[in-house]
């Protein structure tokens, strides 16, 4: 029993040694160096205590007291984490080429697929490609606008199922209803695996804080995210093979919806490796977004009369609780030594921009935790990575693509549900005084889902 334990031992102490000296000789390096002021770090975990369960408040605290630029040890890597609208367009517009690329967490390594994941492969001509699909083909507003029958038609199914529980005063969980509406009916296995992968994706992963990790290979987040992303490509096959099969049949009807467009691409190309990789990269990024997902116009009268009002209010949601991202932009490592605020960035750091932190921002926005939608009367308010106070969707050339697909079917869902119901919480709560605490995740969710009563108007 003595030698077996001896035997275990000995390789994590051996290990804990060179990580501790690793340490010791990176922080004679950084003194050397004109980094971003930062918090005290510990040997081998270094700030990963500072995070606690909440990084993105646990970040805006740290950043109050070092500045909007500051740096931390996270495990083996040093983090740059800027907290400001000026550091983010910075490194996000102005050295865009520098951090271009994406730091690769070991979840999303499950199934290889990092090398066929659109938002995660390094800027290439395949990702060029791919992007280029994305905008001309896909997500293009000529291409969206052709499916506005599918999002009317999805639309009459949201206020149909909602409108059932208004006569039996039944609260409803509304994120629910407009999940299973906005896709078909393969709704809840579908939901039920994205909220699984969202979940092991949200989870603090040692392997990325300790790379050494990687090559041991332990049963951990990877593992499950593997399982995970089988039962949502198997999920995609079947859809994709149904589709197939009956564009075969000579009495198919053409619908132009995303799938159509995702087979008219295939089948346009030459069976090369060119095809395929773009047949993978196509089924398992765009088609994991939007695949299911019916897209919507503001083209209705009162969406028309109201559109101004409905985008303030989805501007202002997002700032508050930055979606679909992460409420820190995903890790940016840069491509080599960059220069920020006087500050120097190594080449191998990894750079957060903490999108919740520039949204509660006090010298851009006042009162920055209340939802005031009617501050913004009278301006444009843009979410398209413009202006760098409000990026829910990131900026510059890595942008979600998907954008303008989300941003036509938010609008009218919010719409019609604001048009067509008043609005309570259950057991008569004021809104004041609901349950606002979040969990953090690769989006930041409500702990407790919200229950609404609603009443037909």
């Amino acid at each position: 029993m003595d030698l077996l334990t001896s035997s275990l031992l000995c390789p994590l102490l051996i290990w804990l040694l060179l990580q501790a000296f690793n340490s010791i000789i990176n922080g004679r390096k950084s003194s050397q160096q004109k980094l971003p002021p930062g918090p005290p770090r510990m040997p081998i975990i270094g700030n990963l205590i500072d995070l606690g369960d909440k990084p993105h408040r646990s970040f805006t605290k740290l950043a109050q007291i070092h500045g909007p630029v500051m740096s931390l040890k996270l495990g083996s890597l040093i983090t740059v984490v800027v907290s400001s609208e000026t550091m983010a367009k910075e490194i996000l517009q102005k050295q865009d080429i520098v951090f271009s690329n994406l730091t690769m967490i070991d979840a999303i390594r499950a199934c290889q697929h990092h090398e066929v994941w659109l938002t995660w492969i390094p800027v290439s001509p395949l990702w060029r490609t791919l992007r280029k699909v994305c905008n001309t083909r896909i997500f293009a507003s000529m291409k969206v606008d052709t499916t506005q029958y599918l999002r009317r038609n999805k639309i009459q199914e949201l206020i149909a199922n909602v409108g059932e529980s208004c006569p039996k005063g039944e609260a409803i969980n509304i994120g629910q209803a407009a999940f299973n509406t906005t896709i078909n009916l393969l709704a809840q296995e579908f939901r039920k695996i994205v909220c699984d992968i969202m979940v092991e994706a949200g989870k603090p992963n040692l392997a990325d804080y300790f790379p050494l990790l990687k090559k041991i290979g332990p049963k951990g987040v990877r593992h499950w995210m593997t399982v995970h992303f089988d039962k949502l490509l198997s999920l995609f096959s079947n859809v994709f093979d149904e589709r197939w099969q009956s564009r075969q049949s000579q009495d198919y009807t053409a619908s132009n919806d995303v799938l159509d467009t995702l087979l008219d691409i295939i089948e346009g190309c030459n069976k090369t490796i060119v095809t395929n990789l773009l047949l993978l990269a196509s089924v398992r990024s765009p088609l994991r977004k939007a695949l299911l997902t019916s897209t919507c116009r503001k083209d209705h009268p009162f969406i028309t009369a109201i559109a101004s009002t409905i985008r303030i209010v989805a501007a202002r949601t997002t700032r508050l609780n930055p979606c679909p991202n992460c409420p820190t932009v995903t890790p940016l490592p840069a491509g080599s030594n960059a220069n920020l605020c006087g500050f120097k960035v190594l080449e191998g750091s990894q750079v957060l921009v903490n999108v919740w932190a520039i949204g509660k921002d006090r010298s851009i926005w006042n009162n920055p935790n209340s939802f005031m939608p009617e501050r913004s009367l009278g301006f444009e308010i843009d979410v398209k990575g413009r202006d760098f106070g409000l990026i829910p969707f990131g900026a510059g050339r890595r942008i979600w693509p998907g954008l303008p697909l989300a941003n036509r079917m938010l609008h009218l869902i919010l719409g019609y549900l604001i048009n067509c119901f008043d609005w309570n919480l259950e057991g008569g709560i004021p809104p004041n005084e609901m349950n606002m605490k979040e969990k953090y995740g690769i989006a930041v969710q409500m702990v407790e889902p919200l229950p609404a009563v609603l009443t037909l108007v």
